[in-house]
């Protein structure tokens, strides 16, 4: 039973000391849903493809 107890109190000294070494960095909100998400669209994949230029076949370039 005091082994329970010794775990307990190590854990909770563990996790104070990363709480307060996080400092105000620390977001303990949980998932972020509408306007507090912060959200960075990605480009389409058809514009990536796009930008690759297309080397000619050897046959054509002659």
């Amino acid at each position: 039973m005091w082994k329970i107890i010794v775990a307990f109190i190590v854990f909770a000294a563990l996790a104070m000391f990363v709480i307060l070494k996080g400092g105000d960095q620390l977001d303990m909100g949980g998932e972020k849903h509408g306007a507090d998400a912060v959200h960075v669209p990605e480009a389409p994949a058809s514009a990536a493809v796009a930008a690759v230029p297309v080397a000619a076949p050897a046959s054509v370039a002659k």
